[in-house]
């Protein structure tokens, strides 16, 4: 079983920067791809960025150039720098995690960009 724990969230103006991160627990050895996706209202879950406990990183193209994810192994945390912020960004951002084939989930961690 694995917990993630997302911190980071709230009200952001346009241009802004922000950083989320996501400590997951609960497993004795690396998770293998932890990663972010976001919803805002009336609109379907999408990725927003992942990373492979190799290093290996996949971004969403309306993100593609203004975040940047990353992840401390020995931590089990992995992190998401939101810069260029826009309105559009304005969603419900969940934690996500692959361990022995299992997907977990944070509660999710909500943020407004204000234009």
């Amino acid at each position: 079983q694995v917990q993630l724990v997302e911190s980071g969230g709230g009200l952001v103006q346009a241009g802004g920067s922000l950083r989320l991160s996501c400590a997951a627990s609960g497993s004795p050895l690396s998770i293998n791809a932890m990663g972010w996706y976001r919803q805002a209202p009336g609109k379907q879950r999408e990725l927003v960025a992942a990373i492979t406990s190799g290093g290996s990183r996949n971004y969403g193209d309306s993100v593609l150039g203004r975040f940047t994810i990353s992840r401390d192994n020995a931590k089990n945390t992995v992190y998401l720098q939101l810069n260029t912020l826009k309105p559009e960004d304005t969603a419900v951002y969940y934690c996500h995690a692959v361990y022995r084939s299992y997907h977990y989930w944070g509660q999710g961690t909500q943020f407004t960009v204000s234009s």
